[in-house]
């Protein structure tokens, strides 16, 4: 055995790990010196850097070949690290110096969400300001609308809808088609030059103010969404967050509330894909967020390069491969201007939500153990969402109300959906007696200030788990903006009817039975 005062011969050595120096050589032109490393051993020089940069961006677009030439497509920036390197690396792939110029239409939307941090008037124009410094010196029109407007929307934003361009063609052609219109225009720009000097003055100034028309709608975009909510809408706004009891429950919201908008936008001016700057590090951190919160169902949708929970648009997560490490270096090192906009998250402690916590969790653990987001990561990128099948392709199909994915609480009885109802249940029926002594004024007290005909049972019945939790924290549901009340109580109420004539209803089962000879 092992004594205490036992005295070894031989003494293990701990050897030390050899310090990676910034004067070695670029790992990939063997030549410069290296400027930065991103992992150990993986040294670049700043000109290999960018070019790896570059790379990762038109790898990821060129290898799930979803946005076809001629799209337009939404950048949603934020004015964050990420949203501002996803800009740049647009703006350089539609350049001319660009060897393979990217071929769709972009334009940009931001949302204003300075009502939940309290901010003044005057401090939410000064970060405006910045911000449409920056979308104006890209040159694409923008769009920037206050979290206020979510109050304005219309109920079929919460309906699915199909994608209106339909590509009869595969990408292949599609792209050789632009290809050989973009050729033909610039046979039109030859010939153009070789006419007399009147014309081609007459067709530039035309050309001068096609594009000034552009600037000027991107311009009027800016301006025309700035501040067109209401001091009414601000307070509705934080009533609203304020009635909701937890953090977690609140960035929830908020991303719903969002992306709503983002469609609204989308959708009004013809946009087929929306872009985010989800980094790969922001990615790890949702997917063990998701799965904290009980949206293990979705994971593939919310963390994957593409997601058509929509129909129309689709979104797509280009920045997917960076870590926030190589975001950082690329912005220092090329002076991507970014813009830092107070949240909900702004200087609070990391055990305050579960979205904090997890970020803190798995950032403390990449600065031990350097493999643990890309780890995460390689999980996230391995899950595919199942084939659907007709019935789930079809437009009755049951969506949340809230994040428009399809309903999972429509499971067997032997489910941990229904063993984790079935236990609320039980921890309710102790503090029965309680209840019935205080239905009549809670009763009164719940009463939906626009007298919608459903309850809160009903209303949670239209919602996925995860979604069912944010609404149990707040004070009532009938808080929420009138699109969503509307459309929840046109569902319930399709719900009563088509329950009151299920009888006469045919079923498919009955009309494949009648099919047959």
């Amino acid at each position: 055995m092992c004594q205490i005062d036992e005295e070894y011969a031989v003494h293990v050595e701990l050897q030390e790990k050899s310090v990676v120096s910034v004067m070695q050589k670029c790992m990939r032109c063997k030549e410069g010196a290296a400027v930065v490393i991103i992992r150990v051993g993986d040294a670049f020089c700043k000109d290999c850097f960018k070019d790896y940069f570059v790379h990762k961006f038109r790898a990821m677009l060129g290898k799930n070949r979803l946005i076809y030439p001629g799209e337009k497509v939404l950048l949603a920036l934020s004015g964050g690290a990420a949203s501002s390197a996803l800009l740049r690396q647009v703006q350089e792939g539609l350049s001319r110096e660009a060897p393979k110029k990217l071929r769709f239409i972009p334009g940009i939307v931001h949302i204003d969400e300075g009502g939940l941090t309290s901010q003044s008037l005057e401090d939410r124009q000064d970060v405006l300001f910045q911000l449409e410094s920056v979308f104006k010196a890209s040159g694409f029109p923008y769009y920037i609308l206050s979290l206020e407007e979510v109050f304005d929307l219309p109920t079929s934003i919460l309906q699915r809808e199909p994608a209106f361009i339909q590509h009869g063609r595969s990408y292949k052609d599609a792209v050789d088609g632009f290809i050989h219109q973009h050729i033909s225009q610039h046979d039109s720009n030859v010939t153009l030059q070789e006419s007399p000097l009147s014309e081609r003055l007459c067709q530039l100034g035309i050309q001068d103010s096609l594009q000034e028309d552009v600037q000027a709608t991107g311009t009027r975009a800016g301006v025309h969404h700035k501040c067109t909510f209401s001091a009414r809408q601000t307070t509705s706004l934080r009533s609203l967050f304020s009635s909701v009891k937890s953090l977690t429950s609140k960035e929830e919201l908020l991303q719903n509330l969002r992306n709503h908008l983002i469609l609204h936008v989308a959708r009004a001016h013809g946009y087929s894909k929306v872009m985010f700057g989800d980094s790969c590090t922001r990615l790890a951190v949702k997917l063990l967020t998701n799965i904290c919160q009980g949206r293990g169902a979705f994971l593939a949708a919310d963390t994957g390069f593409s997601d058509n929970r929509y129909g129309d648009p689709i979104l797509v997560r280009p920045m997917r491969d960076y870590s926030s490490k190589e975001i950082a270096f690329y912005n220092k090192l090329f002076n991507v201007p970014s813009v830092f906009v107070p949240n909900l998250d702004t200087k609070i402690s990391e055990k305050a939500s579960i979205h904090r916590l997890t970020e803190s969790f798995i950032c403390k653990l990449q600065s031990d153990f350097p493999s643990t987001v890309s780890t995460i990561y390689r999980t996230s990128e391995k899950l595919n969402v199942a084939p659907s099948s007709s019935a789930e392709l079809s437009e009755t199909t049951e969506r949340c109300l809230l994040c428009l994915c399809t309903l999972d609480t429509h499971v067997g009885e032997a489910s941990s959906f229904h063993a984790t109802v079935l236990s609320e249940k039980l921890s309710q029926r102790k503090s029965a007696d309680h209840i019935c002594a205080t239905a009549s004024t809670e009763g009164a007290e719940k009463e939906p200030s626009n007298s919608k005909s459903f309850t809160n049972t009903e209303f949670l019945a239209l919602l996925c788990y995860s979604c069912r939790v944010i609404i149990k924290d707040m004070v009532t549901p009938t808080q929420l903006p009138q699109y969503v009340v509307l459309e929840a109580d046109h569902r319930i109420r399709r719900a009563k009817m088509r329950e009151e004539i299920q009888d006469f209803l045919i079923c498919k089962e009955d009309e494949r039975t009648t099919a047959k000879p």
